[in-house]
């Protein structure tokens, strides 16, 4: 197997992973149950400190097997009850007991929030505190840094018991630097690979085809496939592949912004992109009647484009991330209806063209709102694409797909930084 083709399944394999519940808020979980374990003694009291946007990341939505919104719940449900080995799953097994006393804490005052100025845009820090069987005192402190399970230091009582090698960057965001990937390579990649070293990626169908249908079996969030799904049997709309698409993958995303316990198959440290990024591709397999062998080779298509586009710009910023995603899972589908590669060029033109202001004023319900309005920019441009036709040289959108992801980037880093600043302060006043 080719060398960079190595480095691309490493990279999907890194940050294409199952994750419970909204990624920020989990990070947090995650946190607190490494320094739970490390603290030795029931946790007594805890202080969570999170960069501007994991906090804004973490105000409004529900945390799985909580019933509840915010940092300070999923901080003291991982301390309580949360599986330090579980990574992003760190809640699955949480129990109602296990919640009762992590609230019990809260109600007591001893779970600490704030906001600090940090390195990096993912950033938590969290301390534990508690007394050990003959009552003496200790503290446990565990910091991630540049990923949502990336722990950078771990102290117990205060002497530093853990260090990443600094000059190992691992950061979500630089996840590409020096590897040799384009849109080009990616195409090649994803229809060339043997399917045996790409099988894996089916897991993403299952997990989020699940949590779609638990979106539309349950009343979560702002029910907005269930919402669709009502219109379509009140004859107001019809079940189009476009609605289908939209219905299916916005029931995902209110199951699990809504606090549904499954998990799902995230993206670059989002599940509502895992989402966007999966289950338009899987419509569109089903509508084309494609292989499961086709079915991968178009998921690996969508995912490591998202990421590679991606890798242009913050991981957590102004920018709805949505967009870029269902940029890539638009590609996917032109791969599916049997498309060139030029072809799938013009649909990442043209996803990007028609909704890249969109942006992320933190994760909450409404979130499924903006799945699906990338969703649909995804079918537009798609079947705009199979007709060849493509937005080029207009606005940010360049007459070559590269210089468009750079283009993007350029407005997230250089264009965006004030109007994260603007959205936080809002949201926090």
């Amino acid at each position: 197997m080719k060398q960079a083709w190595q480095q691309y399944l490493k990279i999907i394999q890194q940050v294409v992973k199952p994750a419970l519940g909204c990624t920020e808020p989990i990070a947090a979980a995650y946190a607190a149950a490494v320094a739970a374990r490390a603290l030795g003694c029931e946790p007594e009291r805890l202080a969570v400190v999170v960069s501007d946007n994991l906090y804004k990341n973490s105000m409004g939505v529900y945390v799985p097997g909580t019933g509840r919104i915010g940092l300070a719940i999923a901080a003291a449900a991982g301390a309580i009850g949360g599986k330090a080995d579980a990574g992003l799953e760190v809640l699955a097994a949480i129990t109602p007991e296990q919640v009762a006393r992590a609230q019990a804490l809260i109600d007591e005052g001893a779970v600490l929030v704030s906001r600090t100025e940090a390195p990096e845009f993912i950033y938590c820090r969290v301390t534990v505190s508690g007394h050990d069987e003959q009552g003496e005192e200790h503290s446990a402190e565990v910091t991630l840094c540049g990923g949502h399970t990336r722990i950078v230091e771990q102290r117990r009582d205060g002497e530093v018991t853990f260090a990443a090698d600094p000059t190992q960057s691992g950061a979500t965001g630089a996840i590409c630097d020096g590897v040799d990937i384009s849109i080009a390579a990616i195409h090649e990649f994803a229809t060339q690979v043997e399917f045996e070293q790409i099988r894996f990626i089916l897991q993403a169908s299952e997990l989020n085809g699940r949590l779609s249908d638990e979106g539309m079996s349950n009343p979560y969030g702002l029910e907005i496939g269930r919402t669709m799904q009502q219109n379509i049997q009140a004859g107001l709309i019809g079940e189009d592949v476009m609605n289908r698409i939209v219905m299916r993958t916005a029931a995902a995303s209110d199951a699990r912004m809504g606090g549904a316990s499954l998990p799902a198959m995230s993206n670059f440290g989002s599940g509502n992109q895992g989402i966007a990024a999966t289950i338009p591709v899987v419509v569109i397999a089903e509508r084309y009647g494609a292989s499961e062998e086709q079915l991968a080779r178009a998921l690996i298509m969508s995912h490591l484009g998202a990421i590679y586009i991606k890798s242009h710009y913050p991981p957590l910023s102004a920018f709805c991330g949505n967009t870029v995603t269902s940029a890539a899972a638009a590609m996917a589908m032109v791969y599916l209806a049997g498309g060139s590669f030029e072809q799938s060029c013009h649909a990442i033109q043209n996803v990007l063209s028609d909704s890249a202001g969109m942006v992320c004023d933190g994760a909450k319900a409404s979130c499924a709102m903006k799945v699906s309005t990338s969703s649909s920019a995804a079918v537009r441009g798609f079947l705009m694409a199979l007709n060849s036709h493509s937005v080029s040289g207009q606005g940010i959108v360049a007459g070559n797909v590269e210089q468009t992801i750079r283009n993007v980037g350029q407005m997230v880093k250089d264009g965006m930084a004030a109007t994260d600043s603007t959205i936080i302060d809002i949201m926090s006043a």
